[in-house]
């Protein structure tokens, strides 16, 4: 996968003539990226997906909507998260869909299991639209990707596959959320810029870009640990609670492109 943030507009029916293009999807490269997990979509064997939601017309649909090309999963359902966590920890999961409001284990606190496994396992968190405070909430925890359930069909599967290869990704609806929230940010008197160094500007500048931690060190001639010393110094002076939020800060202050 390409290391920059991917922006993706995909046609909202899968006929290449179709000039109507559904919303943005974000993805934001993971640390351990590797290669992409569907492989070839005609010869590979798909990934064994879990499904956790407490309707059973959804689990239905989405199972359908995996298990055809270009995805082809195996799929293992569940109706909460106690029955999915045990599932995962008997079967050879690779990703997991859960509601947002999923009990009794929290789908946040989910995640975090999934995520401390070995090998982790990723998730992606599903929502209605009157779920999107809460979902919003999830982008600083370890959800791999979030989306609505009225989500366009082909950018939900261009964030799963973006899943699936170690990357996170964001539909579009959340992302609009989250930059609104930026935008309403308190400067304390001064423009976000005003408030860093120019070394964190810098930082900043080059997370907006989707660069790595070990690229900006290598760049800066500094220490990994520098790094995020003064990552946690801009995300404390710009009200910031993830990478995710610093790149999208980063684009709206048009650094991302410096």
């Amino acid at each position: 996968m390409a290391s920059r943030a991917t922006r993706t507009s995909i046609p909202l029916t899968r006929n290449a003539a179709a000039h109507t293009f559904a919303s943005i999807v974000v993805v934001v490269p993971g640390p351990r990226a590797g290669p992409d997990r569907l492989g070839d979509s005609l010869t590979a064997a798909g990934p064994t997906v879990l499904l956790i939601d407490r309707q059973p017309l959804f689990l239905a649909a989405l199972a359908s909507l995996l298990s055809a090309p270009p995805v082809r999963a195996r799929i293992e359902t569940a109706h909460d998260t106690q029955a999915g966590l045990e599932t995962v920890l008997k079967a050879d999961v690779q990703l997991v869909f859960c509601e947002v409001r999923a009990q009794p284990i929290p789908a946040v606190e989910l995640a975090q299991r999934l995520h401390n496994l070995s090998p982790r396992v990723p998730m992606i968190l599903l929502g209605e639209s009157e779920d999107e405070n809460l979902m919003a909430s999830a982008l600083h925890t370890n959800v791999a990707g979030l989306f609505t359930k009225d989500a366009a069909l082909d950018e939900f599967l261009v964030g799963v596959r973006a899943v699936l290869s170690g990357h996170r990704a964001i539909g579009s609806k959340l992302m609009g959320m989250v930059l609104d929230r930026l935008n309403n940010h308190p400067t304390h008197g001064r423009g976000p810029a005003g408030q860093l160094s120019p070394t964190e500007l810098d930082i900043l500048t080059m997370i907006g870009q989707a660069k790595s931690i070990p690229a900006i060190a290598a760049s800066r001639g500094i220490s990994h640990k520098t790094v995020r010393n003064h990552l946690a110094n801009i995300y404390r002076k710009l009200d910031l609670r993830s990478r995710t939020e610093a790149m999208l800060c980063a684009a709206r202050m048009g650094l991302a492109s410096s």
